[in-house]
């Protein structure tokens, strides 16, 4: 008897999106594993959701067409599913890109307490 096998492996993921962004990128991991993007477009016509699927698709070396809003379309919180990527790699991807964006930020807090002692 057979049974089913080589199904394509993915993840499922929950997102926070922030729309109208001065760039896009990952700005955090809730502590429920929900990711914290924004993104540069605005919640108008899609755009902002298309901003998102096309994001996810660079960051995650995947393309867009594995990449599905299951839920939320129109919300902020969206559970998306992601096709031909493990969850692992999801999330070390995710959390790379989180803490890069922590660094810049601390950085940039940085220079600006520099500027103002001058």
């Amino acid at each position: 008897m057979h049974t089913f096998s080589n199904a394509l492996t993915g993840a499922a993921i929950t997102v926070k999106v922030t729309p109208r962004a001065k760039a896009t990128e990952v700005t955090g991991l809730m502590a429920d594993g929900t990711i914290k993007i924004r993104v540069a477009a605005a919640p108008e016509d899609g755009a902002a959701n298309n901003a998102l699927v096309g994001f996810l698709s660079r960051a995650l070396n995947i393309p867009t067409h594995h990449i599905d809003i299951m839920g939320g379309f129109a919300s902020e919180r969206k559970l998306i599913s992601l096709i031909g990527i493990s969850p692992a790699d999801v999330e070390a991807t995710m959390t790379r890109l989180a803490a890069s964006a922590s660094k810049a930020k601390a950085a940039g807090k940085s220079e600006k307490k520099v500027a103002a002692r001058k």
